[in-house]
């Protein structure tokens, strides 16, 4: 069903939310059209409505976006860090004061649930609030040279004018998680944020405005076609750090293009993480962990629990648990109370889940709960459990990104490692047990950049994000996350 020919279901509080967001490019402290004066529609996923239009941005304004931060760059690196560190502050605390009201935009237009959103919102704060906090204590170091005649002075400046990308699916955390390390360390930004939810971004630069940040500091272009964007930025030579959210695939090209320059890269991109339950897990807690490492997002997360490895002595039982849990979620709107499971965010991203499914469905699995799309408009997608999944299925080896748990049955630990780390990538894992001697032999064997050890949730302001393997480079968020924009410098001088 078009979105054209949906009747309107849009709340009229939503609608007045999505109403009040700027939606032009953002370039040297001004709102403009694109170039081009091309828009593109943001769509509800729940309803199929056009919600908005928002500038469809290209190479000039790309441009202009690139030179202002590069202009700007030096004025901004000698800002004081307690104020950069105030701006931050204040920005958080914004967000906090209108947490529904971007709560109910980011609810419209990608289609989680209204409290899962709240949360969202305030999981973004956090990041401007700790990175508020880091400013201040960007350190160096003084010592001298093994043979006593030289002092050795460092120091850490801003890497300068960076390119941030952000993926729809947490489209106010993302930019957070970009935008605040880079204020913090004191370099300008180019911002190009997600088109599927590009309307979460744009709140966040009305509220940096509002916050004290200077002009030109950080400049905004969304776009339909990235490459006219993020191509322009990437070669001009002014940028000097790119960091990206998103897939492996672009990841890739992106590095490829980093290089050219020899830009500082940070890439966060694909997952296939591992949930593993050996036979002395507690279930009850195992399934708790595994609805919220499964369903957090309605599955649209890297770090979503994609495989769920359960010892064969227990499998039964736990899928049993896990399929009640599921069942029992309520499919539907996310800005209507009762919801426990939105809308995918897009028609595509439907269709692939259903495709996984039909494939392990083919290949043996039994559908426990789900597998299949309610009769109704709107991108949704029933939480489903597979039991008893061929390790050759498709959606073992690819991300599912949606309300979709496979079990696949494990006999032992050496097994199941194996198992676990048969994939590219390597975000995150998690694993289940009570024996401690297991729960570090088996965090060690892991390949990933974060293990979940009898949780579901790893995802932390205060804690480094980052994977290995195809799963990304450089780590964000944590006491490490401001040192992706930071440069070191060593100053020798002569001692007497």
């Amino acid at each position: 069903m078009s979105a054209h020919t949906t009747q309107h279901r849009t709340s009229r509080a939503a609608l007045d939310a999505v109403a009040k967001v700027s939606t032009g490019t953002f370039i040297d402290g001004q709102w403009g059209e694109a170039a081009s004066g091309a828009r593109f529609d943001v769509v509800n996923p729940a309803t199929e409505e056009v919600i908005a239009t928002v500038a469809d941005g290209g190479p000039e304004d790309a441009q202009r976006a690139i030179e202002t931060a590069g202009r700007v760059q030096k004025q901004w690196a000698a800002t004081p860090p307690r104020e950069r560190g105030e701006i931050l502050r204040r920005a958080y605390e914004l967000i906090m004061q209108r947490q529904d009201e971007l709560a109910l935009v980011m609810t419209t237009e990608m289609g989680k649930p209204l409290a899962e959103a709240r949360g969202e919102v305030a999981y973004a704060a956090e990041f401007f609030r700790w990175f508020s906090e880091e400013a201040v204590r960007i350190g160096g170091d003084q010592t001298m040279t093994g043979d006593g005649k030289n002092r050795i002075m460092v120091s850490k400046e801003p890497v300068g004018p960076c390119v941030l990308v952000t993926p729809w699916n947490f489209p106010l955390a993302m930019g957070t998680r970009k935008i605040g390390p880079a204020v913090a360390a004191g370099c300008t930004m180019v911002f190009k944020p997600a088109n599927l939810t590009p309307l979460s971004s744009l709140v966040l630069v009305d509220i940096l405005i509002e916050a004290g940040l200077p002009r030109g500091v950080l400049n905004v272009v969304c776009t339909k076609k990235a490459s006219s964007v993020v191509g322009p930025w990437m070669s001009s030579g002014i940028a000097r750090k790119v960091s990206f959210t998103g897939s492996t695939e672009v990841g890739v090209r992106l590095l490829e293009q980093a290089a050219q320059h020899v830009m500082r890269s940070s890439m966060e991109l694909g997952g296939n993480a591992p949930f593993i339950v050996f036979e002395d897990a507690d279930l009850d807690r195992a399934v708790d962990g595994a609805v919220a490492a499964k369903m957090r997002n309605m599955g649209e997360a890297c770090t979503a629990a994609n495989r769920l490895f359960v010892h064969r002595s227990v499998m039964s039982e736990f899928s049993r648990k896990l399929a009640e849990r599921l069942g029992a979620l309520s499919v539907g709107d996310g800005a209507q109370d009762g919801t426990d499971v939105g809308p995918l965010v897009e028609a595509k991203a439907l269709d692939k889940v259903q495709e996984l499914v039909d494939d392990a469905v083919a290949r043996g699995a039994t559908v426990e709960c789900g597998g299949s799309r309610p009769d109704r408009p709107g991108f949704f997608y029933d939480p489903t459990v597979l039991h008893g999944v061929d390790p050759d299925s498709k959606l073992m080896s690819e991300e599912i990104f949606g309300p979709v748990a496979p079990v696949i049955p494990f006999d032992s630990e050496d097994e199941v490692l194996e198992l676990a780390n048969d994939t590219p990538w390597g975000l995150v894992g998690y694993l289940f047990t009570q024996d401690v001697d297991r729960s570090f032999r088996v965090s060690d064997a892991l390949e990933v950049g974060m293990v979940g050890l009898n949780t579901g949730i790893v995802s932390n302001p205060a804690a480094p994000f980052g994977g290995v393997k195809a799963s990304g480079l450089g780590r964000e968020g944590g006491r490490v996350g401001i040192e992706e924009f930071l440069e070191y410098k060593y100053v020798a001088v002569p001692r007497g």
